[in-house]
């Protein structure tokens, strides 16, 4: 069984003039020991050899992709999964976009972590769009798509919820023409056939039970949201087991966000 985790760790897992809460996030990885592990808003990660120290914490091997205007993200993946490719999804992504293979029993396992631009949903929509045309290139049917994608799904009615948020973070969600909630980017991974992979695997289960913001930590820009996902190709949907939002413990204050984490029927390819 393959585990993977997608996880906005939010800064860097440090706060300028405030607590640093690395540990809390190690502590976090270490217990749900994913195999795959998708982190957004690495901020310093590209420096000080600080994505190796965390990497080897938590035993696993990093790669790390760079933003030229907001915060790294990475992919890493535990040992005995090896990674025959990976490499930055090479757009102008307002964070990052990582790809990274791995190899699996049953073939060729492609994976991209992204983090959305947050303020403007007609950027995130085009950014979707070069996710999409990443895993299109990929070398097998198992394909997911991951991580803070910062947007709203189209099957939930969300006008009560952005009615009580203030207008500075309201409009990060609204259409500028019209004023209507924008869900175009999730709207744009289903009409490419991805499977959003919490619903389908827990049908009929509280809405609540899907949100990945806020956490005790905080987060006035949240207003109870599902802004994480998992997006698998239909070949991958047919392999996930459990699917859920990680809560409690120190999840709770780590961040921000929590965790997303799925199980999937797959194992180590044989060398």
């Amino acid at each position: 069984m393959l585990r993977v985790m997608t996880w906005n760790i939010r800064t860097g897992g440090r706060d300028r003039g405030g607590p640093d809460r690395l540990d809390q996030v190690v502590r976090v990885v270490t217990e749900q020991a994913p195999d795959v592990l998708a982190l957004e808003e690495l901020r310093g990660f590209d420096r000080d050899g600080l994505m190796a120290t965390v990497a080897g914490r938590v035993g696993m091997t990093p790669h790390l992709a760079r933003s030229c205007f907001g915060q790294p993200v990475a992919v890493l993946v535990r040992p005995p999964y090896r990674v025959v490719d990976a490499g930055p999804v090479r757009r102008p992504f307002h964070h990052a976009a990582d790809r990274v293979v791995v190899a699996t029993s049953a073939g060729p396992l492609t994976v991209v972590g992204a983090h959305l631009y947050p303020y403007s949903g007609g950027r995130r929509r085009m950014e979707v769009d070069w996710l999409v045309s990443a895993v299109r290139r990929a070398p097998g049917p198992l394909t997911l798509i991951t991580g803070d994608l910062n947007s709203l799904d189209p099957t939930v009615d969300h006008t009560a919820r952005l009615a009580g948020m203030p207008a500075l973070y309201r409009r990060r969600h609204l259409r500028r023409t019209g004023g209507t909630v924008d869900t175009r980017a999730i709207a744009r991974l289903l009409a490419a056939g991805l499977v959003d992979l919490w619903p389908a695997s827990a049908p009929g289960a509280p809405e609540a039970e899907g949100l990945t913001v806020p956490t005790r930590f905080g987060g006035a820009e949240f207003a109870g949201m599902r802004l994480d996902y998992l997006f698998g190709s239909p070949a991958l949907a047919e392999r996930v087991g459990d699917c859920r939002v990680v809560r409690g413990g120190a999840a709770d204050t780590a961040s921000d966000h929590y965790p997303l984490r799925a199980d999937l029927d797959l194992e180590p390819a044989p060398h």
